[in-house]
């Protein structure tokens, strides 16, 4: 992989994690549901107007957009909405890769390597040990719901891997024409017309215009700007290359929450957050095999989930 590659990724990864501090922002001036769909909204006017159709079957890029569009962000929101840290999100958010690899054994019956079961357990024994933590501070019910959010994300990774696009980016784009309709459906009814008039009425207050901003970098660089360069890497490198880049979200999410917003994780949820990680890592590589003879060839890193 390129030095420039790298640095791309790098950027993406740091983009990412920056994103989660943007929905906190977004968060302050809009209702969690309400910003959810107003995000997807955003990119599915000009994707309708300007963007090819991605040549999927319509099943799979509804499954994509109510997965990883609709559910896994309803509930990230109203996670970080009801108290769930910034970092923290950042990080359990990670669980879709062990979820993903779950989901497809049993819905699409591939195999799961004793080594891809190892990383699962790292990774679970580090969320049990995050949810014990917290529940300890009475914030369990965000822990879970970021979780179920990450299990959204893996359903619609599903969708993913069925719809094999041959262009990724304009399938993502157009994953977005989904989620707006039943978010705002949702939003009206959870969240009222009342608060969502409100959100919209005060956007010329200091909060309002720091929601807009967030709101516009959740859009541009989270999401177009993010997952435009992460589609031309994937393009360019071997999957198993790029994909644990994405690994260092939450490196960044967690480091840019204690700078920006002051959160600061005890000592367990740091050592949980590593165990996570390197499960995550762990369950995502395969064991360098060794041969007998100098034609050997490293195999490559399995892909995880990314944003």
């Amino acid at each position: 992989m390129p030095a420039r590659d790298r640095l791309l990724a790098l950027l993406v990864a740091v983009l990412w994690g920056c994103n989660f501090l943007a929905i906190h922002a977004t968060l302050g001036q809009f209702p969690p549901v309400f910003a959810g769909g107003l995000r997807f909204a955003i990119i599915a006017i000009p994707t309708i107007l300007f963007v090819p159709w991605p040549k999927v079957k319509i099943r799979h890029l509804l499954g994509y957009g109510l997965g990883f569009g609709t559910g896994q962000f309803v509930f990230l929101f109203i996670a970080m909405d009801t108290g769930m840290p910034t970092g923290l999100a950042s990080l359990v958010l990670q669980a879709s890769a062990p979820f993903t690899v779950l989901l497809g054994a049993v819905f699409l019956r591939e195999r799961v390597s004793g080594r891809q079961l190892g990383g699962i357990l790292l990774a679970v024994a580090g969320m049990a040990t995050i949810a014990w933590q917290q529940a300890g501070n009475a914030a369990l019910l965000p822990v879970i719901l970021t979780l179920l959010g990450a299990l959204s994300w893996a359903f619609g990774n599903l969708s993913t891997r069925q719809a094999a696009p041959d262009n990724p980016l304009n399938f993502v784009l157009w994953m977005s024409v989904v989620p707006p309709l039943p978010m705002f459906a949702l939003s009206l009814a959870m969240e009222g017309p009342a608060e969502i008039g409100r959100s919209l009425s005060t956007l010329g207050t200091t909060t309002g215009l720091i929601g807009l901003g967030g709101l516009a970098y959740v859009v541009l660089f989270g999401t177009i700007v993010g997952s435009g360069i992460w589609t031309s890497l994937m393009r360019r490198n071997p999957a198993g290359v790029v994909a644990p880049f994405s690994l260092l979200v939450p490196v960044v999410g967690l480091s840019m929450a204690f700078l920006v917003l002051d959160e600061r994780p005890s000592l367990v949820e740091i050592i949980a957050a590593a165990v996570v990680i390197g499960g995550v890592l762990f369950g995502s590589t395969k064991r360098r095999a060794r041969e007998p003879d100098f034609l050997a060839e490293a195999e490559t890193p399995q892909p995880t989930g990314v944003r």
